[in-house]
This record gives C-alpha cells, sequence and structure tokens, in this order.
C-alpha cells in the first residue's frame, strides 16, 4: 500500500515537472519574439502546443495569441474563444478576454468588443484593470463614444501619476457629465 501512495507522489512531481518545463519553454520563446520571424514564431509556438492534449486550454490560449500577435486575428479569435469555454483560469482567462476584445475591435466587431470588456472589468480587479480600461477606452473610441474613453483612460491614468491625481480624476469624470459639445 506505501508503494502505491509513494507512485502517486512521484508521478504528481513529474507532471509538475514536465508542466514547469513547458511553461518555462513558452515563456522563453515569448521573451525572444522579437528574433523570430513572425511565421517562424509562430511555427515553434504551435510546436509547443502540439505537446499538450487538444483542449488544453492554456496551449490553445498561447496558440491564440501567437496567431493574434503574428497577424492573424482571424484565426487567434476562435482560438481564445475555444480557450474560455473550456476554463481557462488565473491570469491567463483575463488575458485572453483582454486580447479577444481586442482582436474583435480590430475585426470591425467593436460593439462585442466594448460588451466583452465591459463585462470584464465589472467581474473582479486585478493588476490587469488597467488594461482593461485601456482596450475598452480604445473600443469606445471606435465606437464613437470618445468622452467616455477619454474619461475612462484619464481615470486609469489618474491613479499612476506622481501629482494631481484627485483634479485629473475629477475632470475624467467630469467629462461623463458634461454634455457633448454642440
Amino acid at each position: 500500500m506505501r508503494s502505491v501512495a509513494l507512485s502517486g507522489v512521484c508521478e504528481a512531481a513529474a507532471v509538475t515537472t514536465i508542466e514547469a518545463d513547458w511553461e518555462q519553454r513558452i515563456a522563453t520563446l515569448w521573451a525572444g519574439i522579437d528574433d523570430h520571424e513572425p511565421e517562424e514564431f509562430l511555427a515553434k509556438v504551435r510546436e509547443l502546443t502540439s505537446e499538450r492534449v487538444p483542449d488544453d486550454a492554456n496551449a490553445l490560449f498561447e496558440l491564440a495569441s501567437a496567431n493574434d500577435s503574428t497577424g492573424h486575428g482571424d484565426q487567434a479569435a476562435p482560438l481564445y474563444r475555444q480557450a474560455l469555454d473550456i476554463g481557462l483560469t488565473g491570469e491567463r482567462r483575463r488575458r485572453a478576454v483582454i486580447q479577444l476584445a481586442s482582436t474583435l475591435r480590430n475585426l470591425g466587431r467593436v460593439e462585442e468588443s466594448v460588451a466583452l470588456l465591459t463585462a470584464e472589468r465589472e467581474a473582479g480587479s486585478d493588476h490587469l484593470d488597467d488594461a482593461v480600461a485601456a482596450f475598452l477606452a480604445l473600443a469606445l473610441a471606435d465606437a464613437g463614444r470618445e468622452r467616455e474613453a477619454a474619461s475612462l483612460a484619464l481615470g486609469a491614468l489618474a491613479r499612476h501619476l506622481p501629482r494631481y491625481n484627485r483634479s485629473l480624476a475629477y475632470y475624467a469624470q467630469a467629462l461623463l457629465d458634461t454634455p457633448e459639445p454642440a
């Protein structure tokens, strides 16, 4: 009985090591993206993601990101959706929503982008909040909602200024409270 328990521990450790190795290799590849031609980079990501089971949400996310980063947004969008539908979690989940929304905006699906990012802003808070706000501001601007976009971007920026935080936050809100000039 003890050897069976030890065997399970060893198997779990091996899986953890394999997972960590894959994560390190994908991170290293992304760190060197500029060292590769776009199609070469995409091929390398495809090779790494092919090591995983077909419905691995993390691998699908990485492949979507690689397609996106190499100018293949039309191929990236369904991969992001598939990763999210499978149950992508953690930071990758939030990044997938941001990246999918950005891709949709670039593909001309602005209202869908706004809806995704608006829901994401309401879903919780973490270190990617300002990224959500920035991409939502872009989508809002493309949707003809420039004052709302400027307000959102300035409100996010206000938190990072060494001075004038309160003033800028006030003016950002005032953009929403003041009617559009005729």
